[in-house]
């Protein structure tokens, strides 16, 4: 009886599966440009007031949070601090490297910890932007954009009331971290929006009042989130757009 010899099939290779990181800017990447810029990145655990950049100092890395948001703070020779912007899952910090300023303008502060984020030396960064690729553009793109809420938020400081900037600043929190529950506390609200305690106090009580937020120790929830874009003013919603006009593949809203 003759032998049956068994053919030498080659059993496929499962397709390759691509885990994308919460950063949703490296999330739209195409797959190789995202499989090479992943061999580059380093995860780190994002903490609650962990400094990222300090003021006046070289910067190092640039980092893409995986959740939560971050500050970009000035601090003034009086000890005065403001928020200069917001930065979440949306964004890069420290690209400002690219154009040549290898020194922190201001202090980069974790202000709602959620998760890990991604950091990668400056050098391996320069060399990514150096292809001129889907990445190069990306980062652009999203400088621009935020270029565009430093100059609102600026607009916004000079001309809006204390309780509408509180609103902008919510939502805007909001969209980055990706929940309407906030750890934050009355004192650290009033560092981002340059008031006293007492005011962000004042402006708490009343949003809690009309039903637009809840409160509780160390936490701020947002309730009513049309109502509380009504009492905003109309920053949020400009910033948004632009968002979402200079970084149409971003999902979700970015305001």
């Amino acid at each position: 009886m003759p032998t049956i010899q068994s053919e030498n099939i080659a059993t496929p290779s499962p397709p390759l599966v691509i885990v994308r990181p919460l950063n949703k800017l490296l999330g739209t990447l195409p797959a190789e440009d995202y499989q090479r810029v992943l061999s580059r990145l380093t995860i780190v655990p994002l903490k609650f007031k962990q400094i990222l950049h300090k003021q006046d100092e070289v910067i190092e890395h640039v980092f893409f949070p995986g959740g939560g948001a971050c500050s970009l703070t000035k601090v003034m020779q009086n000890g005065q601090i403001t928020e200069i912007a917001t930065i979440g899952s949306e964004g890069i910090i420290g690209a400002g490297v690219f154009f040549g300023d290898s020194q922190s303008f201001g202090d980069t502060i974790v202000q709602v910890a959620d998760g890990d984020g991604f950091r990668m030396t400056i050098e391996a960064f320069l060399a990514e932007m150096d292809r001129r690729g889907p990445f190069y553009n990306r980062v652009l793109r999203y400088s621009q954009a935020l270029t565009i809420q430093v100059m609102q938020t600026t607009v916004c400081n000079g001309l809006h009331s204390a309780e509408q900037r509180c609103c902008r600043w919510l939502l805007m929190t909001r969209d980055r971290a990706g929940s309407d529950e906030l750890a934050l506390t009355h004192e650290f609200l009033a560092v981002m929006l340059g008031v006293r305690r007492p005011t962000v106090t004042l402006i708490v009580h009343a949003l809690q009042q009309a039903g637009l937020i809840d409160t509780r120790r160390g936490m701020i929830q947002i309730v009513d989130r049309q109502r509380l874009e009504a009492a905003s003013c109309e920053c949020y919603a400009t910033v948004k757009a632009n968002f979402a006009r200079l970084l149409p593949e971003l999902p979700g809203p970015t305001g």
